[in-house]
């Protein structure tokens, strides 16, 4: 038979599993939760949107054990400090990664008299990390490297890559699409999980347009095609799933009840010494 007079089929479009709109409280829209769409999605088991005021507003000290957070400036600047010894200001297009691994407390808000905008996101740890030391690195945005739309917050994407290199293989992408622009995104091999979060704008894929909010796709690793309706500024992650339950704190998440355990024991110990310091 000639094969030149066969008809080509389009590769099947990959469909969405998941769509929210989270839920808005004082200037955070919680996108995802362990307890909800981050089953889905593990390792991203945390997404927040937020928009603080100019007030110099900030989240207090807390603390997290077994996981790493993940913040993406978008504009404005975040002023934080953290248990492991690293302060100072975090400005629009830059990017922080504080791996808790078996504990740590931060503070973080907007520098007074700058409202800040930005995605602060969760990972959670493998079991190799998710009880270790914290560590942080923070990311000026001549540091982030960019291929086409995307900047590189986390992982490899065409000929960029980034400076936080994590134990697990994950993609965490920054994307600003002009309106009108076509953009595809190809998952590396075994990332079965991909999920957008739309800040500004709407992104036309999977037959439907995504505003301002979080949408997953069906697990697979079939590329994915946008198209942006007016300027659209979003995050994308992919990864392999994690292999775990997420066993959960309040603020943390661990791989089973011995880890959280032992998180929540070094935790109450920096919270005791933050205390007899008059510093919380």
């Amino acid at each position: 038979m000639n094969q030149s007079h066969l008809k080509q089929t389009p590769a099947a479009q990959r469909q969405l599993a998941v769509r929210s709109a989270g839920r808005s409280r004082g200037g955070i829209n919680r996108l995802v939760s362990p307890g909800d769409i981050g089953q889905l999605i593990k390792p991203f088991v945390f997404l927040d949107l937020f928009q603080l005021g100019a007030n110099g507003s900030n989240m207090g000290m807390h603390p997290h054990s077994g996981i790493a957070t993940v913040t993406v400036v978008l504009d404005g600047a975040i002023a934080y400090t953290e248990t492991t010894g690293s302060e100072g200001v975090l400005p629009s297009g830059g990017v922080e990664w504080m791996s808790a691994g078996g504990g740590v407390w931060h503070d973080g808000g907007a520098v007074p008299g700058q409202p800040v905008t930005g995605f602060q996101l969760w990972l959670a740890l493998p079991e190799e990390d998710e009880n270790g030391p914290a560590q942080s690195q923070y990311l000026s945005p001549q540091q982030v490297q960019s291929h086409g739309p995307a900047r590189v917050i986390i992982g490899n994407y065409g000929d960029a890559s980034s400076l936080i290199r994590p134990r697990a293989p994950i993609n965490y992408l920054h994307v600003t699409l002009a309106d009108g622009e076509q953009w595809t995104y190809t998952p590396p091999a075994g990332h079965g999980v991909a999920w957008v979060s739309v800040a500004s704008g709407a992104l036309q894929t999977a037959g439907t347009v995504v505003k301002r909010e979080v949408a997953v796709f069906e697990e697979g690793e079939g590329a994915i095609d946008f198209v942006a309706q007016g300027r659209t500024e979003f995050v994308l992650g992919s990864a392999p799933k994690h292999p775990h339950e997420l066993v959960t704190g309040y603020y943390s998440v661990h791989t089973n009840a011995q880890a959280l355990a032992r998180g929540e024991k070094e935790i109450d110990r920096i919270g005791a010494q933050l205390r007899a310091a008059k510093l919380m």
